[in-house]
């Protein structure tokens, strides 16, 4: 196994604000953009050629990755000109591939964080000779998700649509987002128009008598698609939960980088990890956060499984829960933040505008 395709076009609507001025894959989680943890994963597995498929902000990426070489990669980049969907992503990308037709090319979702065994799942492609591979996980709720039943053998049998009854949840199989594709099936993708790979063509090979297989792989699995998952999936990574070689420390409590500046006496916990030039003012309490470049956390704040973003300021003794602070942002002193508030880019929130009573 040689070569990858990373499909990294998603706009990250469900992550705003901090997808504004970032796309997705290259927000930090864990210090570094999430992007750097599946590179050097997929490095980790074998892989040397990777194609970013790359819309949504795609002047981002190359200047941050190059050419690949500090990963011990060789990367490449296409841009879709429109949005073309998971599967016209795969194939606009085709002819940058450098595979024979009955070889594997490894295809990866730019927002799923994983423990997932690539040689595994790539072996399993090989000697079940199917025409793609699925990494499939279990999940205790599927109702949001759809199905993907396998026979006895992992040969998948269907594809089924997010279940409405309890009648309709026939497996807690689901797909989790990374497969093994024969190098000519990539080819038969339609191109030139948005096609998704999980709603038409899954569906479409099997109706033709394709072989899909799938492996189940019960690992650490999540989807990053909402604020609240990206900053649990952060503090996985600093806490070792989640599995990374590209973490820029010891897994731990905390993770510090370099050049930020936390007061002796602040409280760092739950795998919260401070960016690059990031103060942490005095008494200041933070559980499972991520407080991101220059970021400034002023005395007395306590954060809790947040997420505060590039330059942003909370004022002392403010108080966030399971909220995000955009890029740029001021929360003022002695404001309280609850589950689920969002502060725009660059919005200003004044001293003691935002406040819950005892009994709320």
């Amino acid at each position: 196994m040689t070569e990858a395709i990373l499909l990294v076009g998603g706009k990250g609507t469900r992550l705003r604000p901090l997808t504004v001025n970032t796309p997705k894959p290259m927000i930090p989680a864990a210090g570094v953009p999430f992007l750097t943890h599946q590179l050097a994963r997929a490095r980790a597995a074998g892989v040397e050629h990777v194609i970013m498929a790359t819309s949504y902000l795609a002047e981002v990426f190359e200047p941050y990755f190059g050419d690949g070489s500090e990963l011990g990669l060789s990367l490449e980049y296409v841009t879709e000109e429109e949005p073309l969907g998971t599967g016209g992503a795969i194939r606009n990308v085709a002819s940058r591939l450098h595979s024979g037709p009955d070889e594997p090319v490894l295809v990866f979702n730019g927002d799923i964080l994983t423990g997932l065994d690539i040689r595994a799942l790539v072996a399993t492609h090989a000697s079940s000779g199917a025409d793609v591979s699925l990494h499939l996980t279990r999940v205790a709720d599927p109702r949001a998700f759809g199905l993907v039943p396998t026979d006895p053998t992992g040969r998948v049998t269907a594809f089924l649509e997010k279940p409405q009854t309890p009648e309709e949840i026939v497996t807690d199989q689901i797909n989790a987002g990374a497969y093994v594709f024969r190098r000519s099936v990539i080819d038969t993708i339609p191109a030139g128009r948005p096609v998704s790979v999980e709603r038409e063509t899954f569906p479409e090979l099997l109706s033709s008598g394709a072989h899909l297989q799938g492996m189940v792989d019960s690992t650490y699995w999540l989807d990053l698609g909402t604020p609240q998952a990206f900053v649990r999936g952060s503090a996985d990574l600093v806490l070792g939960r989640a599995p990374s070689p590209a973490v820029p420390g010891r897994c731990g409590d905390r993770l510090v980088l370099p050049s930020a500046r936390v007061a002796p006496d602040a409280k760092l916990t739950g795998g919260t990890v401070v960016g690059e030039d990031a103060v942490v003012g005095a008494g200041a309490q933070i559980t499972g956060s991520a407080i991101l470049a220059g970021a400034v956390v002023e005395p007395g704040a306590i954060i809790t499984d947040s997420l505060v973003g590039a330059g942003a300021r909370i004022g002392a003794r403010t108080t966030l829960s399971g909220a995000v602070v955009g890029d740029g942002a001021h929360v003022a002193e002695d404001n309280e933040l609850r589950e689920g508030v969002r502060i725009w880019c660059n919005a200003t929130l004044p001293a003691g505008a935002l406040r819950f009573s005892s009994d709320q």
